[in-house]
């Protein structure tokens, strides 16, 4: 969460008159940075993770597991302990950072300072999560848990989900059926952006999550908890009009999506190609580690039968007028755009030559005026397009204070749009008056319940973001299949039964007698006359070197990928394909890393192996047979409170170690009652 503005937000209706002036002093902005930083090079690697909890107020006595609105108080608790803390510590010392986000029940956590490419900071990363969660549980109320945990399951249902309780017919922002005004941060960001995606939409968002039909599910099912006859607002008869669909779980606020909890990561790239490169890179990941991440099969009382979060979320803030969806021919809108504002990425935007252009297949809409003008100050045609596609979209939050801006020492404007284009992966230029450099955001993956699996998930993505750059790798496809992985990461189960689309040969440059990943990569193999090994990972890298023969491309994109397993993905196909997992252990294999570090790297990619292969469930499996096998489920498909307070008080225990979930966990795991971190 972004720097929150003390100002006036403007309504709609008067936000919308200064959508141009936004986007081109917006796009002003990005030149004067381009203009600056373009040639800026060599900046180590600089890394850190963001991490989302939810409160949670257990009530014993009534069985109930209630999301706690106290974030206001909880923060300004939280930051003067990190302000002392920080006045009192050494230099060396990095105290952490605690953020707010759009729920009033969430928190956000940051380390103090990003992490670097030492060896020790990498092993520091797990420490250091459990620290910030200590330190969080530490000026909680008795019965209060920090939990990361992705979408909580009874968010919207009739009765009290949250402490203390409201109504939601005072939802004046969003207008919903079941989430009450006082569920989202009060900062008037937060219920202004709500209030005009849903005016500048014409509608509420809609969501329909296909529900899971259990034995005793009705057919069909028609959702008695929805209040179908309310006439508080214009927007109330919208559900039984038909947004809400039968045997569906309808959804209608932007709370349902943005109140999910995710990980992100962010990386500092040397420069801006490589930024670009690293970008590319990680665009077919963000699928895969959505679904080996999956964990979030309920919402509003009910099971999903999907796993994830992103749709969720992709149509919470879908800000689309019906021309922009295709429902009606265009009249006063410029475009039809295919997707919400948040959804994954549409369009890879490296100039190495791997990018074949045949890879960006889908229809891209952006603004021709904004291309041109990009051009003609000397982008290259890819970046122009990128840029010119986000500013496709209007501003949605202005403040009256902000509207004229100093173009030179400012980025705000540019962030306005940048930052709620919500993708899977995001290309963040350098901040003004700010010694950081070129940056990639990773964004597809749903928080997990132990700080040990946030953490190898975090530092395994770190390890393959250097495996690509070191050794050249290329995991190109066609947009559209990305698009499709998207979609099919969602599926209920689908880490361990489902296919993806991947590419088949993963080396960009091959030389002949080359067996190795680094070798075959164009790198020197570590097993080639024992070069020394770093002592760090490394961030820049040579350009990458055009094949030695001269052919650019040797086979049709049709036939450089097909659909594979999650275990082939990750753990390999034989000899065929070495498999993320073979790729992280051979760019390791290039760094002098000690037995000890080793080990505890090790049981980070173990547990992405397991996930991979079955032998460890994902969460969202884990939560659906908690669900189904606890004693008040009725095989209906309906979450009641007493199941949901205790798998609240479960996920609690298995974080802190006091319950065992091997099916979830490796065997060794201790949790944070064990291991507070450290920093």
């Amino acid at each position: 969460m972004g720097l929150l503005y003390l100002g006036t937000p403007l309504t709609w209706d008067e936000a919308k008159k200064y959508a141009e002036h936004v986007r081109f002093h917006g796009i002003t902005q990005f030149l004067n940075t381009w203009d600056r930083l373009k040639d800026r090079h060599g900046d180590e690697l600089l890394w850190g993770d963001e991490i989302e909890y939810m409160v949670v107020s257990l009530d014993g006595d009534q069985k109930n597991a209630k999301l706690s609105l106290r974030q206001t108080e909880i923060l300004a608790k939280l930051n003067t302990i990190v302000n002392d803390m920080s006045v009192n510590s050494p230099v060396e010392v990095s105290v952490p950072a605690f953020h707010p986000e759009y729920g009033r029940y969430m928190l956000e956590s940051t380390p103090g300072s990003p992490y670097t490419g030492s060896i020790p900071d990498l092993l520091a990363v797990e420490g250091n999560m459990r620290y910030r969660r200590t330190l969080a549980r530490k000026h909680l109320k008795l019965n209060e848990v920090p939990i990361t945990f992705t979408s909580f399951p009874r968010l919207g249902v009739q009765g009290q989900f949250t402490e203390p309780h409201f109504d939601p017919s005072d939802a004046v922002s969003s207008r919903s059926l079941f989430l009450p005004e006082e569920i989202t941060n009060p900062h008037a960001r937060f219920p202004t952006l709500t209030a005009n995606i849903r005016r500048r939409r014409g509608s509420k968002v809609a969501i329909n999550l296909p529900l899971f039909i259990d034995s005793q599910t009705p057919q069909p099912f028609i959702d008695a908890s929805i209040p179908w006859n309310r006439s508080l607002y214009p927007e109330d008869p919208e559900a039984k009009n038909g947004a809400a669909l039968p045997n569906h779980i309808y959804l209608d606020a932007m709370g349902f999506g943005m109140g999910c909890c995710c990980l992100q990561l962010t990386f500092q790239a040397c420069n801006v190609s490589d930024a670009r490169r690293m970008y590319d890179g990680l665009i077919p990941l963000g699928p895969i580690f959505l679904a080996l991440t999956a964990a979030s099969p309920a919402y509003r009382g009910l099971l999903a039968d999907v796993d994830c979060r992103w749709n969720v979320i992709a149509g919470s803030v879908d800000d689309r007028t019906e021309e922009e969806r295709g429902l009606k021919p265009l009249k006063n809108d410029h475009f039809m755009i295919p997707k919400s504002r948040y959804d994954s990425v549409d369009l890879y935007i490296s100039n190495d030559w791997i990018n074949r252009p045949e890879y960006n297949d889908n229809y891209l809409p952006y603004d021709d005026n904004i291309y041109d003008r990009l051009r003609k100050h000397g982008l290259d045609d890819l970046l122009s397009k990128h840029m010119a596609h986000l500013f496709i979209r209007d501003p949605l939050v202005v403040f009256s204070e902000t509207i004229d801006q100093d173009d030179s020492s400012s980025t705000d404007h540019f962030e306005n749009i940048q930052s709620t284009n919500w993708q899977t992966l995001r290309f963040k230029p350098p901040p003004p008056n700010s010694s950081i450099g070129w940056r990639v955001e990773f964004r597809s993956m749903e928080v997990q319940i132990t700080d040990f699996e946030n953490a190898a998930f975090a530092v395994f993505i770190v390890l393959v973001s250097r495996a690509i750059l070191k050794f050249n790798l290329n995991f190109y496809i066609p947009i559209s299949k990305v698009d499709e992985n998207m979609q099919r990461a969602q599926r209920r189960d689908a880490a361990r039964s489902g296919k993806f689309y991947f590419r088949k040969d993963v080396y960009a440059v091959r030389r002949s007698g080359a067996s190795s990943a680094a070798s075959s990569s164009g790198c020197s193999s570590p097993t080639e006359s024992a070069p020394v090994k770093e002592k760090k990972l490394r961030n820049c890298f040579p350009p990458l070197p055009l094949p030695e023969d001269g052919v650019l491309h040797t086979r049709p994109v049709e036939e450089e990928y097909e659909e594979m397993t999650m275990n082939e993905i990750i753990n390999g196909k034989s000899d065929s394909f070495p498999g993320l997992v073979r790729l992280v252990y051979d760019y390791l294999e290039t760094l002098d890393v000690d037995q000890e570090a080793s080990a505890t790297i090790e049981k980070y990619v173990d547990l992405i192996r397991r996930r991979a292969n079955g032998s460890l469930q994902t969460p969202a499996t884990w939560i659906r047979n908690f669900i189904r096998s606890h004693p008040d489920y009725k095989y209906d498909s309906v979450v009641s409170q007493e199941i949901n307070y205790d798998l609240m008080v479960a996920v609690d225990e298995i974080e802190r170690g006091v319950r065992r979930e091997i099916n979830l966990l490796p065997r060794d795991y201790t949790g944070g009652d064990c291991d507070k971190g450290r920093l």
